[in-house]
């Protein structure tokens, strides 16, 4: 198999593996398996095609990019890069699209920080690292990962919203109208306050320290230079 075909057929595999698991295999492997057991499988499923897709875009021989990248390009990313992490660490307490206990509890806050923002702050971080990648790295082979990803998230996403509404009834419908997909819709809209979408506390300090812990990996295990690590040191 040539080496793009084969990006392409494990984005396949791990892209309708994660659907597959979410949506119609679910139910009969959580009836056998248990919650528990069920999301040990869908963790072991996830890294294995993740792996495997990695593995595949790592074998692809060098490409030359398809446009120039200059310093306000990486500004541009770096900064689309910060965000996404806030919006990934503002989304680990609280959200009521996680499987956890709490979660129709959680529905019933007001939206504030990352979840004013969007209801999936996670899978729009997700989706924004995809973008950050191609605006720095405008390859086809990274074209094509990235479009996996931001696809998974973004798809995903919605595919959640209808499984949400559908294991949480009203708690979840009352969320959904009260926030929205995506990102600073509601304020546009002229819905809800500007002032309601300042990430504080665990989001704000947790993904500054995210993405310069990130951005600094990203050189020091032999990638570009990224974040501010591009121009100090």
């Amino acid at each position: 198999m040539q080496p793009m075909s084969l990006l392409i057929a494990t984005g396949v595999l791990f892209v309708g593996t994660h659907f597959a698991l979410s949506h119609p295999l679910r139910g009969g492997l959580v009836a056998r398996l248990g919650e528990r057991g069920f999301q040990i499988v869908y963790s072991i499923v996830a890294i294995a095609t993740f792996a495997m897709m990695v593995q595949a875009f790592r074998g692809l021989p060098p490409e030359p990019p398809l446009w120039a990248v200059d310093d306000p390009l990486w500004i541009l990313a770096s900064l689309l890069v910060l965000f996404a992490s806030i919006l990934f660490m503002g989304s680990l307490i609280g959200n009521p699209a996680l499987p956890a206990p709490g979660a129709a509890a959680a529905a019933q806050s007001a939206p504030r920080g990352v979840f004013a923002i969007t209801r999936h702050p996670m899978m729009w971080g997700f989706a924004l690292w995809a973008l950050a990648h191609v605006l720095v790295m405008p390859t086809p082979a990274q074209i094509v990962l990235s479009a996996i990803i931001a696809f998974l998230a973004l798809v995903g996403s919605a595919g959640q919203d209808a499984k949400k509404a559908r294991l949480m009834g009203d708690a979840w419908r009352h969320w959904a109208a009260r926030t929205s997909f995506v990102p600073f819709g509601r304020q546009v809209a002229g819905v809800t306050p500007w002032g309601d979408t300042i990430p504080r506390g665990h989001a704000l300090f947790g993904g500054i320290v995210l993405w310069l812990v990130a951005t600094w990996a990203h050189g020091a295990i032999g990638y570009m230079g990224a974040g501010i690590w591009r121009w100090v040191g």
